[in-house]
């Protein structure tokens, strides 16, 4: 019994040093583990916590460009193609998808969370405010709240948005109208069902998702580790 009190005992004096130094107790890595089944995301208590949207849904695809060097980085910078986000944007997320679903469609994601040091190695390629966030600042997406996303048809086709992900160009802006009426009709359906679910748009970007007061959370620079 003494031995159990000596362990809580020095448990809690390291926990109690870590915090003195600004070390946290928890772990700097999110759980990227899998699970057999889907999770009710009802049933997460704590609305700010990061999870992995693919324990919840299986109605989403996943083009994850960060997790390959098919984007403007031409590298890989996520370990693997995980999309974390906090449970109170997946909850929005699922019902945004479920209205898409129930018109033949469904969301295809980009990019989720991005820990803070990618974002710092974004905007030294691109330091433009109106494309990439200041990691100063901090992006949305540093803080589990925005979501990088397109549309695909019942067929898998994706719908055609009028330029890929992460043009940076006018012509990637909700603004612009120098567009065929059927890519102006594919934005303005994404961009309507999206705000509908407590989401708002991003105007340089119609890719771009933020949920609405996310940007109130606290900036993360947490990473994940891969399981095969």
């Amino acid at each position: 019994m003494k031995k159990r009190i000596l362990i809580f005992v020095i448990a809690l004096s390291y926990c109690f040093v870590s915090l003195l130094t600004l070390v946290s107790c928890k772990s700097t890595y999110l759980n990227s583990k899998k699970s057999p089944i889907l999770f009710d995301i009802t049933k997460e208590a704590d609305s700010n916590a990061f999870v992995n949207l693919r324990n919840y849904s299986d109605d989403f695809v996943f083009d994850m460009k960060y997790a390959t060097a098919d984007n403007f980085l031409k590298e890989k910078v996520y370990p693997c193609d995980e999309c974390f986000l906090r449970v109170k944007t997946v909850k929005a997320l699922l019902e945004a998808n479920k209205s898409f679903l129930e018109k033949g469609y469904q969301i295809k994601l980009f990019d989720c969370y991005r820990p803070k040091a990618i974002q710092k190695k974004m905007f030294q390629l691109v330091p433009d405010p109106n494309f990439v966030a200041n990691p100063k600042k901090g992006s949305i997406h540093n803080r589990g709240g925005a979501v990088d996303i397109s549309l695909v048809d019942s067929s898998g086709v994706e719908v055609n948005m009028g330029t890929k992900f992460d043009f940076f160009g006018n012509e990637a802006s909700h603004n612009y109208q120098n567009l065929s009426d059927e890519i102006l009709a594919n934005r303005k359906f994404l961009k309507e069902i999206m705000l509908s679910h407590n989401f708002k748009s991003f105007d340089s970007e119609w890719w771009h998702y933020n949920l609405n007061g996310s940007n109130n959370d606290e900036i993360s620079n947490k990473k994940w580790r891969c399981e095969n």
